[in-house]
């Protein structure tokens, strides 16, 4: 490609130059010539050169200043006066001695197109290629030629291979060497777009090879990766939450805090002006990474990852209350997410959801805006030889937490059901057992959810967040539950010799499965007991998965 050298150009640019300075100057116009040699009526400026004849010579310019003697309009001279029209004198504009066709064409009426528009596409494209990346992606907001031409794969395989070494060949020291590099087939067999894509999934690290491979590490106590709040954290994802509402107006709203424990991850949102609960449509929960661009955050380039959609006929059926203070109350969407309602209004006051661990970074990451990322299923293998398969070995995690601190945590090895106890299409695992008072769990803090809005803070009573971990015979993640839970009074108190005080009850029921926990207060010590923990899965789940007929 050979270098721009054309004379017209330069011109071309050197008018466009005086126009820019005229309209950010704010200065009056000056009597002078336009490029076509047609005279055109501008305004004095402080400063002019202004051309003076002599006889016998050419034309030369000379400095007049304000301080220049007057010299009356009518006089006239073989030479132009050296002083400039007074502001308060209307000028006369001159007609062009030219045709019609050698002027500039008049724009049309509804034409919006501006100077910067009317450069050159090669003009423009020397320009951009000397913007660095922030600079580049910012301007393809501006308009659609702007963003045409900022997703050069020229351009953005330039600054790759400079940032990231990717060829030595690759680093010219003269425009003319890169361009002319660039031109190579392996460029342009790439779609459009390909290398801006690449460059900022290398700098925002998305490599999911690399941190797939930290993902393997298994933690023996719950069964889930060691370091997944590691990744995400080292990853930075968010989690944002869109919301539309009747009339199709549409917010998006960024977390405000989090808490991990050591299987689930809480995410709270709490700020901005949310609508009222009765005119929601449709609710959306992305996991959201961000490439670090020194650009808006509204702009700023990144990946969307959907992970849970709800429509206006889903929230308006599944929402279930799950408790409440005098101030707030709680309802129950779906599985791990919560909306926190203010009494008497029926507006939103925060949203609050729970992840669990298991394949929470695939789903975060791996998923699109409109489509979430399907979990594959890992089938253990086919055994004919024991009758009970499918009925032993299980192992179970589980934690009680809120977002703050955690209330219980417990592991309970080697579960399993004898065919007598499959009843009502679920088969039964006793974790803790009433009789049994050495497998009693105390409770380290009150069952309660507190809460945070714009304004104002409280604590739900008797409400908190569940995270439940069971793992297969062959130690792999069969039932993966994360979801607030309420406490509530039981209606028949059961005898005791060994506990004395209220009883209570923790339930929790979907398609796979159903927990029941019984949880006793003890008056004088001023502390709960989990006495009671069984769990249910259902026949239908285990006969999918292990292949069989229970």
């Amino acid at each position: 490609m050979q270098p721009i050298c054309n004379h017209g150009y330069w011109k071309y640019l050197d008018n466009f130059a005086a126009v820019l300075e005229r309209v950010w100057m704010k200065t009056p116009p000056t009597e002078g010539r336009g490029p076509t040699g047609e005279k055109k009526c501008r305004r004095p400026k402080r400063r002019k050169i202004m051309p003076i004849k002599s006889p016998g010579s050419s034309t030369q310019r000379c400095l007049a200043t304000n301080n220049a003697k007057r010299v009356p309009l009518t006089q006239k001279k073989a030479t132009v006066p050296s002083h400039p029209v007074p502001s308060r004198v209307p000028t006369k504009r001159l007609t062009s001695p030219l045709p019609r066709s050698t002027r500039h064409a008049a724009r049309p009426a509804g034409c919006t197109q501006n100077h910067i528009e009317q450069l050159p596409p090669e003009i423009l494209m020397k320009i951009l290629w000397n913007l660095d990346a922030s600079s580049l992606y910012c301007i393809s907001y501006v308009n659609k030629l702007f963003y045409k031409l900022a997703k050069n794969n020229g351009m953005w395989r330039k600054k790759y291979s400079a940032k990231y070494g990717e060829s030595k060949k690759l680093k010219a020291k003269h425009m003319d060497e890169v361009v002319e590099k660039l031109s190579v087939m392996k460029v342009q067999e790439r779609p459009e777009g390909y290398w801006r894509r690449l460059y900022f999934r290398t700098i925002a690290g998305n490599n999911h090879t690399k941190w797939l491979k930290e993902l393997r590490t298994i933690n023996p106590y719950t069964g889930l990766p060691s370091h997944t709040e590691r990744v995400l954290r080292e990853q930075r994802v968010a989690w944002e939450i869109t919301v539309c509402d009747k009339s199709g107006c549409e917010g998006t709203f960024e977390q405000s805090h989090t808490y991990y424990s050591d299987s689930s991850v809480t995410v709270c949102w709490s700020n901005g002006s949310w609508p009222a609960f009765h005119q929601l449509s449709t609710l959306q929960l992305h996991g959201v990474k961000k490439v670090p661009l020194k650009c808006p955050s509204a702009i700023k380039p990144g990946w969307w990852s959907l992970m849970a959609q709800l429509d206006i006929d889903t929230i308006s059926k599944s929402s279930q209350v799950k408790g409440g203070d005098r101030l707030v109350m709680l309802l129950l969407l779906s599985p791990g997410i919560v909306i926190g309602i203010w009494r008497g209004q029926l507006s939103i006051a925060f949203v609050m959801a729970t992840f669990h661990y298991h394949r929470l970074v695939e789903r975060s990451l791996l998923g699109s805006s409109i489509c979430p990322y399907t979990i594959p299923e890992n089938m253990p293998p086919f055994d004919d030889v024991d009758p009970n398969y499918g009925l032993h070995g299980y192992m179970l995690h589980i934690t009680l937490h809120n977002t703050v601190t955690e209330i219980m945590s417990g592991h309970f090895p080697e579960l399993f059901c004898r065919k007598g106890q499959i009843h009502e299409g679920f088969i039964q695992l006793n974790a803790i057992i009433r009789s049994k008072q050495s497998q009693h769990t105390p409770l380290s803090a009150r069952v309660s959810l507190p809460w945070r809005s714009d304004a104002l803070e409280g604590t739900v009573k008797n409400c908190c967040m569940m995270s439940l971990t069971l793992l297969d015979e062959t130690q792999m993640p069969f039932w993966c539950v994360s979801t607030p839970v309420s406490m509530v009074l039981a209606n028949e108190e059961p005898f005791s010799y060994d506990y004395q005080g209220q009883h209570f009850l923790i339930k929790y029921q979907d398609a796979e499965g159903k927990v029941q926990m019984d949880v006793v207060r003890l008056e004088e010590q001023r502390q709960f007991f989990l006495i009671n923990l069984v769990i249910y899965i259902s026949t239908v789940k285990v006969n999918q998965h292990f292949g069989r007929a229970y």
